[in-house]
């Protein structure tokens, strides 16, 4: 899905809505996948997996916290 969309979606400006970015990961058959990718190697902006940067951070927060 995101192939087909311009890269301005899943990295908007600062401030701007991620609503739509997150809405199209919603229905991807890639998302555990790209989350996955962007976790493992340290994605910091945009919204990768359905998630902004600052959810991806408290998921990594979570996921040491088991450890």
């Amino acid at each position: 899905m995101c192939a087909q969309t311009g890269p301005e979606l899943f990295f908007p400006e600062p401030g701007s809505s991620t609503r739509e970015a997150k809405m199209l990961c919603g229905i991807c058959e890639g998302r555990e996948a790209c989350l996955e990718y962007a976790l493992t190697h340290d994605e910091r902006f945009g919204v990768w997996g359905g998630l902004s940067e600052q959810e991806r951070y408290a998921l990594r927060r979570r996921r040491a916290g088991r450890r």
